[in-house]
């Protein structure tokens, strides 16, 4: 079975962009945190979270709309795209931060230096890889740019397998879709062996730890932030300390899936 593939998006780019900045999918119909009603909420509890200014986009789609966001925000907001069309509408949407939006495929090395960024997103963009490239390529790729210190938000379907799914919101209609699922669990296992420790909830009941929503076709997303340590004293070799979340692996599992 393919996963969705980019001509999907190279044929809807300006549909996408609509949904997108208009927050229309953006609203969650379901989320596992009371405080988590849509993308906003998660992009102001990042800001809070990362304390330097440099921030990437990883998959920005199209029309690049929370790059351009944090840059109003006062961030050094970048973003790329494997979708040459995505980009291009960014550019055409929000001529001041063209500079930093350029094509880059996530299935291969992204074209930044190590340590460069202060905090990154990956939006609901591996379901659209193979698990394999994720895991051996594209999360080594973003923590590797990641900063010590720095914070990483990943956001993808969960489950196991593949799904496919009828999506009529881009026509009169429906679009047959078919999306990689992921194990939230086996994710931070990764993330745990590449440096980086799950960011738990916060006092007075802030976002963090696991957070589960839906969105409007309906799936079930896992969405979470992790942080990169502040240096290199738990290199891959060495015995890693207890990660945060094997206590949360026993005592929250609140969806079947």
């Amino acid at each position: 079975m393919k996963i969705d593939s980019l001509d999907f998006y190279r044929e809807h780019t300006r549909r996408y962009s609509e949904l997108s900045h208009e927050f229309t999918h953006s609203v969650y119909p379901y989320s596992s945190h009371p405080q988590l009603r849509g993308d906003m909420d998660l992009l102001h509890r990042i800001v809070s979270l990362s304390a330097g200014g440099r921030s990437l986009d990883a998959g920005c789609g199209a029309g690049a709309r929370d790059v351009h966001l944090l840059h109003t925000w006062g961030r050094e907001s970048f973003g790329v795209d494997a979708v040459a069309e995505n980009i291009s509408l960014g550019k055409e949407l929000h001529p001041e931060i063209a500079a930093r939006l350029q094509v880059a495929d996530l299935a291969r090395p992204l074209p930044f230096g190590d340590s460069y960024f202060d905090l990154v997103t990956c939006n609901a963009v591996i379901q659209h890889l193979p698990a394999e490239i994720t895991e051996r390529k594209t999360l080594p790729e973003l923590t590797r740019v990641l900063a010590p210190n720095g914070v990483l938000q990943l956001m993808f379907k969960v489950g196991s397998g593949v799904a496919t799914v009828e999506d009529n919101a881009y026509g009169a209609e429906s679009v047959t879709r078919t999306f990689q699922l992921y194990s939230e669990y086996r994710l931070l296992e990764v993330l745990d062996e590449l440096g980086c420790t799950l960011i738990e909830a916060g006092d007075n009941n802030e976002l963090g730890g696991l957070m589960y929503f839906d969105d409007p076709k309906p799936m079930r997303y896992c969405v979470f932030w992790v942080r990169k340590y502040q240096s290199q004293a738990y290199p891959k070799t060495a015995a890693l300390p207890p990660a945060p979340w094997s206590t949360l692996r026993r005592f929250f599992l609140p969806h079947q899936r």
